[in-house]
C-alpha cells in the first residue's frame, strides 16, 4: 500500500474553478495536475445520458451481454449536482487594528464555486455527498435530475471518513437503497453516477477492481479508509455520487481517483455503503459521528514475512502491538502479541478493515474479536468505548434552527474556562452553509456570552432560545486571541423561509 501512493497522484473528485489535489512523487518527477477546462465544455443541458439495449441473436439469457439499464434508471433520480459557494477576500493588514485587537478588516471579495454530486437517500430530503464538497461553503444549492433546485443545510459531517450530510425541504423523493457493502466481490460489475465537470447526471461502468484500499488521503487523526477500488471512469465532479451495483443499490459514495493527470486513468476509490449507513444514521440522530474504540494502542497488517519469523501459519490479519490499558480490549483479555483474524465472523485481512469494522460500531456495543494466540484460536467479547474511554454518547447540541444558522455549538469545559479567565461560555466549534456565513463575519473559535444582550448560561438554555425564533438575533462574545468583545447581528425569519423546488 505505502508503494502505491509513491507511484500515483491521488486526487480528491470535486470540480471548480480551484481543486485541490494530492500530490505525490513520481519516480525523480513531481506530478502536476492539468487545468481543467474553463471554455468550450457545452452547457450541461446540451447532453443527454442515453443508454442503449442492443440484443444479439442466438445468445442465451445467462450469455446476453450485461445490462445496465435497470441499475442506471434507478440510480440517476437520486444522484443529485451539488454547487458549493463560497466567498473569498483578501484581508487588508492595518497595525491599528491588530494593536487594539480588533478582527482584521475585509476588502476585494469574490466567490468562488465549486461542483460535486451527492446521493439523495431517504425520501424527505436527506442527501449524502463527501465532506470536502461542502466543507466551508457559504452556501449550498441542490439541483435534481429533472432541474429543479433548493438551498441545502448541513446536519453534519465526518471528516474522519470524508462523509457529510445535507438536508433540502422536500418530500416523495426518489432514492436509493444501500446494499451490503461486505458483499462486494471483485469483478461484479458497478455504474459510477454523478456530475463530472459539470456534466450533470452522468453514468458510466465498471468492474470492482479490489476491496479494502487504504490510501491515506483523508487527513484526518481517525481517519477510516477502506476504499471500493473501480476502473468506472471517475472524474472531478464525480465526489460524493454513487457507485451502484446492477440491483440499483448504492454500495458505495465516489470519493477520490488516483491519476498521474487529475483526471480519470483507470482507478476510482469508493466509501462503502456500510461505513455510509453508519456515518449518515449518526448524524441524523446526535449530529456528529458517535467513533467507538477498542482499546489498542499500535498494530500493523501481518505480512508472508511477518509470519515466517513468527513461525505461524497465517499471512493475514492485524498484529497487536500494544494493548491500552483499560480499554475494551484489555478488559477483553486481548494481548499484545495477538492476531486478529475476524470481527463479528468477517475476515481481517488489513488493518483498514479492522479500523471499518470497529468503525461501524458505536461506544457500548459489544463485538466478537477473534485472534490467533499461541497457535489456537481464542473469541473475546470487546465492549467498545468513545475517545474518553466510556460508553457515553457525546453529541453536539442541535435544533432545526441551529441548522438553518449553520452552527454547531457546545459548552467550554472547565479547563478551557480557567485558561480565559471566563465564568461561562458556549463555543462555536464547528460553522457550515447556512444564514450565520452568508450574514455576519463570524468565525469557529468564537465564544458565546450574550444573546440579545441577556447572559446565555448553558447550551440548553440557547438552544431553547434559539428554537423557532424569528426577528433580529444579536450574539455577542469574543475571541480568545482577541480582547474585546464582538457583536454579530442578523435577521432571521426562521427555517424553510426560502422558496424551495424552483427552477435553477
Amino acid at each position: 500500500m505505502k508503494q502505491i501512493l509513491t507511484t500515483i497522484l491521488v486526487s480528491l473528485v470535486v470540480s471548480g474553478t480551484a481543486i485541490g489535489l494530492y500530490h505525490v512523487s513520481l519516480g525523480r518527477q513531481q506530478a502536476e495536475a492539468l487545468p481543467l477546462p474553463t471554455e468550450g465544455i457545452p452547457e450541461a443541458d446540451d447532453f443527454a445520458v442515453q443508454v442503449t439495449h442492443r440484443s444479439m441473436p442466438g445468445l442465451a439469457a445467462s450469455e446476453a451481454p450485461v445490462d445496465f439499464l435497470g441499475a442506471a434508471s434507478k440510480a440517476m433520480p437520486a444522484v443529485v449536482h451539488i454547487k458549493s459557494y463560497q466567498s473569498y477576500s483578501r484581508n487588508s493588514y492595518d497595525p491599528f487594528y491588530e494593536f487594539f485587537g480588533m478582527a482584521p478588516r475585509k476588502n476585494n471579495s469574490s466567490q468562488h464555486t465549486s461542483s460535486g454530486s451527492g446521493v439523495i437517500i431517504s425520501s424527505d430530503g436527506y442527501i449524502v455527498t463527501n465532506n470536502h464538497v461542502i466543507k466551508d461553503a457559504d452556501e449550498l444549492t441542490v439541483i435534481m435530475a429533472d432541474n429543479r433546485s433548493y438551498q441545502a443545510t448541513v446536519i453534519g459531517t465526518d471528516p474522519s471518513t470524508d462523509l457529510g450530510l445535507i438536508k433540502i425541504q422536500e418530500q416523495d423523493l426518489p432514492t436509493l437503497e444501500l446494499a451490503d457493502s461486505d458483499q462486494a466481490q471483485v469483478g461484479e460489475w458497478v455504474l459510477a453516477v454523478g456530475n463530472p465537470f459539470s456534466l450533470a447526471s452522468t453514468a458510466t461502468a465498471g468492474i470492482v477492481s479490489a476491496i479494502g484500499r487504504d490510501l491515506e488521503i483523508i487527513k484526518d487523526q481517525m481517519a477510516i479508509e477502506s476504499f471500493i477500488q473501480t476502473d468506472a471512469a471517475v472524474n472531478p465532479g464525480n465526489s460524493g455520487g454513487a457507485l451502484v451495483n446492477l440491483e440499483g443499490r448504492l454500495l458505495g459514495v465516489n470519493t477520490a481517483i488516483a491519476s498521474p493527470t487529475g483526471t480519470y486513468a483507470g482507478y476510482a476509490f469508493a466509501v462503502p455503503a456500510n461505513i455510509v449507513k453508519k456515518v449518515v444514521t449518526d448524524l441524523k440522530q446526535y449530529g456528529s459521528v458517535q467513533r467507538a474504540f477498542l482499546g489498542i494502542r499500535s498494530a500493523r497488517p501481518l505480512t508472508g514475512s511477518m509470519a515466517r519469523k513468527m513461525g505461524i501459519p497465517l499471512t493475514e490479519g492485524v498484529l497487536i502491538e500494544g494493548v491500552a490499558e483499560f480499554g475494551g480490549a484489555y478488559k477483553a483479555g486481548v494481548k499484545a502479541g495477538d492476531i486478529v483474524v475476524s470481527i463479528d465472523g468477517i475476515k481481517i485481512r488489513n488493518d483498514a478493515k479492522l479500523l471499518e469494522l470497529v468503525g461501524r460500531n458505536r461506544p457500548g456495543d459489544i463485538i466478537d474479536v477473534k485472534v490467533y494466540r499461541e497457535k489456537v484460536y481464542k473469541t473475546f467479547k470487546v465492549t467498545l468505548t468513545n475517545e474518553d474511554g466510556t460508553t457515553e454518547i457525546l453529541a453536539p447540541a442541535r435544533n432545526e434552527t441551529l441548522n438553518f444558522l449553520g452552527v454547531e455549538i457546545r459548552a467550554l469545559t472547565q479547563t478551557e474556562m480557567n485558561r480565559l479567565g471566563v465564568e461561562r461560555g458556549i463555543l462555536v466549534s464547528k460553522l457550515y452553509a447556512g444564514k450565520l456565513r452568508q450574514e455576519t463575519e463570524i468565525k469557529e473559535n468564537f465564544i458565546i456570552l450574550k444573546l440579545n444582550g441577556q447572559s446565555v448560561s448553558d447550551v440548553d438554555s440557547l438552544t431553547k432560545e434559539l428554537e423557532g425564533y424569528q426577528g433580529t438575533l444579536q450574539l455577542t462574545g469574543f475571541y480568545p486571541r482577541y480582547n474585546r468583545l464582538f457583536t454579530y447581528s442578523l435577521e432571521l425569519e426562521g427555517p424553510g423561509a426560502k422558496e424551495e423546488g424552483s427552477p435553477e
